[in-house]
């Protein structure tokens, strides 16, 4: 599997790091798992968007500094081409949902 990440997530990822000095550990751990994990029956898990090609999921991600899931990942999972590209990471107590806009102009880059 591949991982990609946006220049925004990158970041985003460096600025809660500082933080939550355990997050790049988690994030290698999330995505070992992320590729495995039943994306319909996880309550972890939530698939925003899917196309014939393409699956946008939000996930809860568990950070070992925090002992909670708190922090959610926002990410793309191409099956066909063996891919995760990641698109945004937030801390649910600064940031009540997705960043809708970055998610639609990112399927936009994709078409």
């Amino acid at each position: 599997m591949n991982y990609k990440e946006l220049p925004e997530f990158v970041r985003e990822l460096k600025k809660l790091s500082k933080k939550y000095r355990t997050l790049p550990d988690d994030i290698e751990v999330f995505k070992k798992n992320v590729v495995v994990v039943d994306l319909c029956r996880n309550k972890n898990f939530a698939i925003i968007t899917q196309n014939s090609h393409l699956t946008i999921i939000k996930a809860r991600l568990a950070c070992r500094y925090l002992k909670r899931n708190t922090l959610r990942v926002v990410c793309s999972l191409c099956r066909k081409e063996e891919t995760v590209e990641f698109i945004e990471i937030y801390f649910k107590g600064d940031k009540e949902n997705e960043d809708r806009k970055r998610i639609s102009d990112y399927l936009s880059r994709q078409n």
